[in-house]
């Protein structure tokens, strides 16, 4: 679909805007920059520009499409309901379909996208060889050697982002050996970098299922959701992998899909809209993106079971743009937070405002990342928390190489599912005989 396609179904929202300047103090590059082209209105116009042939695809246009955080709080900012993150989507596919989006580093983006990331057992394989790396010091050593500086995509910056991923492969704790009276079916999207990197979370988020009256019903051929495809302009990749999972989970009959990553949950709600030219899936990605719930709107919406036991920690909260603004599931992560006995919760200044993961946003424009790294560890600090919450893996690394590398890597990131797992599992909630 091309980019003035897209935007002929947004002209009636585009000429609705009046310029009334409500989605700038949502956007964080504007907010840093002053510049109204690094603003949602002025990439706006920018983009229209360019689908009107008024306006060529140079290094200026480029720069600042990519400084775009795709956060996506300007759309909730705006009046007229434009659709900022499609419209996104849209230019970053047109300039890397033009001639100026060939560059090395576009082609290695596009290698890691399309044939590693899209590839389970390729993505497997590598993630496990980082796992390696992490715990015999080589990824450290080669982060404080600069070695990998000047390599595509900030290299670099990537090594930052796995200096403190210590978490556990997994738990001891088989969640289909808890014997509780299951009264829903659901379907869990496993992930791609999940299983690999947090592989604890996906673990936790099936116990307390289980332990929630959820019966689990396996999805073997599900895939990577697309997110990150979509956000770098990879569209037909996206579409192919939206198509993908559509058919794997169609398979099973579930009263919900949950997830427990943001980004991929926001993109498999967005299903219907990706899919929107589809005639062959149109219809069946509407059904697919209304079965989709986060873990903790799921939790949430069931009434879930309180835990018993106490966690004596000082926890904040930190909300994926994702989540809060596309989900829009803002107070659900908060209710499984405060209803652990012994959490002392504590609101974090800006806990709304983007931290500078997204997607590989780190990596591409690790500048402006870097800055908005350092204002969310400030905020995080100012807290005096032990733990700070998020519920997206992007998000979970970004924060906790900010803490890792200010020096306070004794603040631990946790996404509310663990922390409420962890209590269940104080309470004797998962003996093999536990009841409801």
């Amino acid at each position: 679909m091309s980019l003035a396609h897209t935007l002929e179904g947004e002209i009636d929202k585009m000429l609705a805007c009046v310029h009334c300047g409500l989605c700038l103090q949502s956007c964080p590059t504007y907010v840093r920059l002053g510049n109204e082209n690094d603003s949602p209105r002025g990439r706006a116009y920018l983009i229209r520009a360019v689908a009107e042939h008024r306006l060529e695809i140079d290094d200026s246009f480029v720069n600042h499409m990519e400084l775009c955080l795709q956060c996506r709080a300007c759309e909730v900012a705006c009046p007229s309901g434009l659709n900022y993150g499609h419209i996104m989507e849209a230019a970053r596919a047109e300039i890397s379909s033009s001639p100026i989006g060939q560059t090395s580093e576009r082609r290695v983006r596009r290698f890691a996208l399309n044939h590693v990331l899209a590839n389970k057992r390729l993505l497997k394989v590598v993630l496990w060889f980082v796992r390696v790396l992490q715990r015999a010091g080589v990824i450290e050593l080669l982060y404080r050697s600069h070695l990998l500086a000047n390599l595509p995509m900030n290299a670099e910056a990537g090594l930052k982002l796995l200096l403190p991923m210590n978490a556990p492969d997994n738990d001891e704790i088989d969640y289909q050996k808890i014997d509780v009276p299951k009264t829903r079916r659901v379907a869990v999207l496993e992930g791609c970098v999940m299983p690999g990197l947090f592989g604890h979370v996906n673990a936790a988020t099936k116990r307390v299922l289980v332990a929630n009256g959820c019966e689990i019903v396996d999805i073997p051929r599900q895939g990577c959701c697309g997110a990150l495809h979509a956000h770098a302009g990879e569209l037909e990749s996206a579409r192919d992998l939206a198509r993908k999972n559509i058919d794997a989970f169609s398979i099973a009959s579930v009263d919900a899909v949950i997830v427990n990553s943001a980004g991929c949950g926001a993109a498999l709600k967005e299903y219907h809209i990706l899919l929107n030219g589809d005639p062959a899936y149109a219809d069946k990605a509407k059904t697919f993106s209304d079965s989709v719930q986060d873990i903790s709107q799921f939790l949430s919406n069931i009434n879930f079971r309180r835990a018993e036991a106490q966690i004596k920690a000082r926890v904040t909260y930190d909300a994926p743009c994702h989540l809060l603004y596309v989900q829009k599931v803002k107070d659900a992560p908060l209710e499984i937070i405060k209803s652990i006995p012994g959490i002392e919760f504590v609101t974090q200044r800006d806990a709304e405002v983007c931290c500078g993961g997204a997607g590989i946003y780190n990596l591409t424009q690790p500048e402006m990342s870097q800055q908005l790294q350092s204002d969310k560890v400030k905020n995080i600090i100012a807290t005096g928390a032990d733990i700070v919450a998020t519920g997206n893996p992007g998000c979970h690394m970004q924060l906790a190489a900010g803490l890792y590398e200010s020096g306070f890597s004794n603040i631990h990131v946790e996404h509310p599912v663990v922390l409420l797992d962890r209590a269940y599992e104080l309470s004797g909630y998962y003996s093999p005989r536990s009841q409801q």
